[in-house]
Order: C-alpha cells, then structure tokens, then sequence
C-alpha cells in the first residue's frame, strides 16, 4: 500500500483522535482559552475535516467538507453577536496553520511520506483553511451589514416618534444626528403616518438635533413644502443659532414657517387660535 493510502486511512480510522488533539494545539499555541461549547463544536469540525481529508487524498475529490463552512458562519455569528472585531478570528489563523505544518510533517515523516507528498498535503490543508477564513470573512460581512441596517431603522424610528398632543395636532422631536437615510426614513415613513394621524398642525422640533449640514437642511425644507402640499401647518421650535445659520448658509428661505423658541411657546400659540 502506498504511503499516501496510508495516511489517508490513518486520518480517516484516528479522526476524532486526531481532532483532539488539534483543537488542544492550537488552543495551546495560541494561548486562547474558549468556552466548552465552542471547544466542542471545533472537536466535531476537524473530525469532518480529517475525514474529508483523508478520502481526498485518494480519491482527488475538491470542494469543501460542509462542516468546516457551517463551523467558520458559526464563528462569525458569535463574533457579531458578541460586538467583537473581525481581527479576533482572523488572527487565529496563522497560528493554526503553523501548528497544521508541524502536524502533517510528523505523520509526514511517521509514515514516511516523500517530501512533494508532505508539501502537497501541507498545502491541500492550506486551501481549506484559505476557504474558511474566507467564509468567515464573508459570513461576518453580511451579518454586520444585516445587523448594521437593522440598527439604522430602529435607531430612524427612535429618533423621529410622532407624539400625538391633542386632536389635529402632533409634536415630531428629531433627535441626534441626521444624515440621508434619517431624513429619508422621514420622507418614506413618518409622512404618511402623519396622514394616517390626521394631523392638521404638525410642530418639528428640532431641540435635540446635534448637527446637520446645508444638504439636509435643503431635505428638511423639501419635508416642511410636503406638509404644507398635504395641507398640514408645519410649525418649527428648537432652532439653536448654529443650526439656523446651516439654514440660512444653506439659501432655505423659512418665512413662511412658525417658527418658536421651544415647543411649550408653539403649544401656547396653537391654543390662543383653536
């Protein structure tokens, strides 16, 4: 029987073994310490993963073995899941791979393997840990893009709520920074709950914005004209000097606007004319 074949048994027969003793090395030389659970589920990949190497060996068959993908997504949803940096896997890596070169040149020399036959599974190995990093690369991507979005769209509706005060009459409080997709957030979804409200006056305060630039001040001009279009009386309050001055900077005429010093005068006002 040819060295190769042997080996290919060897990782085949001893694959859960093998794992073991994997997980355990690395772990060893990368100082890393992780929970039982995770151990464990690292146990179970390599044993796919030596056993997928091993019939590669001779029957030359590529791709993938399934669960090393599955384990290097479940890696990244942890990371994500936890707030952690990519970096934190990532820089697993090098480290696996040296303990995987000292790894195979052992069964390399055990089973006497030749030198092209060492390098060749060195490097079979190689391209399967290339893939899960790059699977975990991707997966991780995609889950911070999800979550990042989902984050945008709570943190939208969080910072523009409709307060109904009394009937006809409502107070939106914009509330930390504004950028496109807030504003835009406002346009899609916020003017057509004012609608549904029935709101016949509406008073934007604009209190706890932090900043804004001259384009979204040009978008909120654009969201006043809407109102006033739908028949709604835009009514503003809470426009510090600063952000008044990106208004005029910015060529927004607002005389036609009511415009308070806070929401309590816009209020006061809105009661004197019912």
């Amino acid at each position: 029987m040819a060295p190769i074949s042997n080996v290919s048994n060897h990782l085949i027969k001893n694959a859960d073994t093998l794992a073991n003793e994997i997980v355990k090395g690395v772990l060893e030389r990368l100082r890393l310490v992780i929970p039982t659970e995770e151990k464990e589920r690292a146990i179970q990949m390599y044993t796919s993963f030596l056993g997928f190497l091993g019939k590669s060996l001779i029957t030359e068959e590529e791709g993938v073995p399934g669960d090393l993908l599955e384990w290097s997504k479940k890696n990244a949803e942890d990371l994500v899941a936890a707030g952690g940096k990519l970096s934190e896997i990532v820089a697993r890596y090098p480290g696996t791979r040296e303990f995987f070169t000292e790894f195979l040149t052992s069964i390399g020399t055990e089973f006497k393997l030749s030198a092209p036959e060492t390098i060749f599974l060195i490097k079979r190995v190689n391209v399967l840990l290339d893939i899960s990093m790059n699977e975990t690369v991707y997966a991780f991507e995609r889950l911070s893009d999800n979550l990042m979005a989902k984050s945008q769209k709570e943190i939208a509706e969080l910072s523009a709520p409709i307060v109904p005060i009394k009937d006809g009459v409502a107070v939106l409080p914009l509330i930390g920074v504004l950028d496109e997709y807030r504003v835009t957030y406002i346009f899609e979804k916020v003017v057509p709950r004012i609608v549904d409200l029935q709101i016949r006056q509406l008073i934007t305060d604009y209190s706890g914005i932090l900043t804004i630039d001259e384009d979204i001040a040009r978008y909120l001009s654009q969201f006043e004209n809407i109102l006033s279009l739908l028949g709604i009386q835009a009514i503003v309050t809470g426009l510090r000097p600063e952000l008044a001055q990106t208004i005029v900077h910015a060529g927004i005429n607002m005389s036609a606007t009511r415009t308070f010093a806070h929401v309590k005068q816009a209020l006061e006002s809105i009661e004197k004319t019912l």
